[in-house]
């Protein structure tokens, strides 16, 4: 298994057509866009980190029953640059890269110097992301690549930082029924008191050529600042409904001294993350037509967060679904030299793995300050999540959890940012590699799961059915890798109800595991 993640991809430059048994759904028209790490090594240089692969994009299109795949690797500058040097030349988030000691002490000294102001890769390989109506891969730095989602060709790189003041970005942003994109960001340094942003991009932001970026329309929502300027929170994600975003600041920190003398110290961007244990959670609500944070302090124990699930309102309250650790560990199994061990050894050594536990808070909106302190102020009644008044006012939130073992969580979108039932997922029990697909039923609590021996799913992605008026009336979609090398790769079908096999597309070619994608509908990939 180890090697079928860690070895490099390839590209699949012009569409294949797969080998469909049982019966893809004809209305089931689209492409589902995919993207993740793919190329760890360059010439004889290799990267330490799962996350530092070249992004490898792929396609997975539907059409009257038929499935094509294609694949090209991300054309960011960071490939085309080692790939000419023919090794890495661009540190990554877990590979610091240093200058040729064979190079002169002028020529030295001038590269240390542009790694003191850090100029971020532009190896875009977590997410695609929509901006108005271009597409463009995306990880968590100022960069992002537009891609063609037909072609898969790269159109060129677009810095947030041209269009407002932000130096990271989340790849994870949220859709509303308008087709606006919201997401939010990190100015750190250069764009004066550090803080949190809100942004959004209009769903007209795109010009009709596609020749103007779509970011040039970027509205900021609000900021919020950091608790401690030198030890801003990380975040992969965040929740949003109706009416209000859901920020969590965690105390899984970014050390900005050390990001910033990392080059000199040794340590790759990786090693400035921390997790202080000892610290609380902080949950930020904010009202994201006015910008507005509600002003109570709500809090909760230590804990890391990457995915949110779900977020909603009911009855006065905000109800938020995530993926909490007890540490940051999760970032350390992705080491290479940790994922190249047998499956044995590797479980050994993660003995202490904290399995992802899904969780639901619920933040209470309309506060007697009267209540009694130590009172519980949640008053659904279909969730023993707790928000217990505090002697000093602030809110102290205890979770109600859901489901223990499930990474990569996706819903039906259409029920983002509203009441909701069942969500998906892929199971991770003994190691951070799925072997499973999972649907999770909120209301009964209880789980299905599709699996298949040596077989190693994808993020699922759920697509409705036309016209559907229930939750789960649709398909879950999964790019599927086998250590087995008699089983081909494939595209799996589920019917999203039942979770019964419906179809699979074998792939006559290899394919890599990825990380989170989208679909696009055939309308509007045209």
């Amino acid at each position: 298994m180890q090697s079928i993640i860690s070895r490099n991809g390839c590209e699949t430059p012009e569409p294949v057509k797969t080998e469909v048994k049982g019966s893809v759904p004809s209305w089931l028209q689209g492409t589902l866009l995919r993207n993740g790490p793919g190329l760890f090594s360059v010439g004889n240089s290799e990267y330490n980190h799962w996350f530092d692969g070249l992004s490898l994009i792929h396609s997975f299109t539907f059409s009257n029953g038929e499935v094509t795949y294609r694949s090209k690797f991300l054309k960011s500058d960071t490939y085309k640059r080692n790939i000419k040097a023919n090794k890495i030349v661009v540190s990554e988030f877990g590979t610091m890269i240093y200058p040729d000691p064979c190079k002169n002490i002028f020529s030295r000294a001038f590269t240390h110097l542009q790694n003191v102001i850090s100029d971020f890769t532009d190896n875009n390989l977590i997410n695609i992301i929509r901006y108005g109506q271009d597409y463009y891969a995306s990880s968590e730095v100022n960069y992002i690549n537009q891609i063609d989602p037909n072609t898969l060709e790269t159109i060129g790189r677009k810095n947030y930082r041209n269009h407002i003041a932000l130096n990271l970005a989340t790849a994870h942003p949220h859709y509303d029924e308008e087709g606006n994109t919201y997401n939010m960001g990190t100015a750190i340094i250069g764009f004066g008191q550090p803080k949190y942003m809100i942004f959004k991009v209009p769903a007209d932001a795109s010009d009709k050529n596609h020749k103007k970026s779509a970011l040039r329309k970027v509205q900021q929502i609000c900021s919020v600042p950091f608790r401690s300027s030198l030890f801003p929170s990380y975040f992969h994600s965040f929740g949003m409904t109706e009416n209000y975003i859901v920020f969590v600041e965690q105390p899984f920190k970014l050390d900005i001294v050390k990001l910033a003398t990392a080059y000199f110290r040794g340590v790759n961007w990786g090693g400035c993350l921390k997790f202080d244990q000892d610290d609380m959670t902080f949950f930020h609500i904010i009202n994201r037509k006015t910008g507005k944070e509600i002003s109570t302090c709500f809090h909760a124990d230590a804990l890391v967060v990457f995915h949110h699930i779900n977020a909603y309102e009911d009855d006065g309250h905000v109800v938020f679904d995530l993926i909490s650790y007890k540490d940051s560990n999760l970032y350390n199994m992705f080491y290479l030299e940790n994922i190249k061990k047998e499956t044995s050894n590797f479980i050994q050594s993660h003995k202490s793995f904290s399995p992802p536990s899904c969780q639901r808070f619920v933040i209470p909106l309309n506060i007697n300050k009267e209540s009694p302190r130590g009172s519980n102020l949640v008053t659904l009644t279909d969730t023993t999540a707790q928000a217990i008044l505090q002697e000093d006012g602030s809110i102290y939130c205890q979770p109600d959890t859901l489901f223990i073992g499930l990474e990569l969580p996706g819903i039906n979108y259409k029920f983002n940012a509203k009441k909701y039932r069942y969500f998906y997922g892929s199971r991770l029990e003994w190691s951070p590699h799925p072997n499973k697909i999972a649907k999770f039923d909120i209301v009964e609590r209880k789980h299905v799961e599709w699996v298949q021996k040596d077989c190693y799913p994808s993020e699922p992605v759920f697509v409705a059915s036309p016209g559907a008026v229930e939750e789960d009336d649709g398909v879950i979609l999964s790019s599927i890798v086998s250590a087995d090398p008699s089983i081909s790769p494939f595209m799996l079908v589920l019917d999203a109800k039942t979770f019964k096999e419906i179809a699979r597309a074998s792939i006559p070619t290899t394919v890599h595991m990825d990380l989170h994608g989208l679909f696009i509908p055939a309308a509007d990939s045209s």
